[in-house]
């Protein structure tokens, strides 16, 4: 596939990345012509992602989050979200419905069950002590 147009942004881990990272993504790929729900997944997806590095990767410190988004040929949209985080352990579990490494504050555990159901794929990468990469990719319908 060939890459059609790249956005990269840099942003600390505070919570109001969250909002931002969304709303950089949906307007990156606004271009695309995107449907409300197609654009209303993909903010979901990376709300998720983003949060994950907010409240898990950095814990109780500040961090930089690094977020990389790409349009390839047919409507393909892959979108990268990286931290230099604590990592995982044990991406498997993580990934499980309802696990969490903060319970205490009252997390669902669902943040990767919902990415990998608004997303047409989802990959992880992680090492500890490095940090963890999510790739997240979604085609879109074709506008005619």
């Amino acid at each position: 596939m060939n890459s059609q147009n790249e956005m990269s942004l840099t942003f600390e881990s505070r919570s109001s990345g969250e909002s931002f990272a969304r709303s950089a993504v949906a307007s990156f790929i606004t271009y695309l012509d995107p449907t409300v729900s197609e654009i209303n997944d993909i903010k979901t997806a990376v709300s998720e992602a983003v949060t994950n590095c907010v409240v898990h990767a950095y814990r109780d410190t500040i961090g930089k989050i690094y977020l990389n988004v790409k349009i390839f040929d047919q409507n393909m949209v892959e979108i990268k979200i990286r931290d230099k985080g604590c990592g995982m352990e044990n991406i498997k579990q993580a990934m499980e419905p309802l696990y969490t490494t903060a319970p205490e504050d009252e997390r669902s555990g669902l943040g990767f069950t919902l990415m990998q159901s608004f997303t047409d794929s989802v990959k992880v990468r992680s090492k500890i002590g490095k940090g963890t990469t999510v790739i997240l990719k979604k085609r879109l319908s074709p506008r005619v």
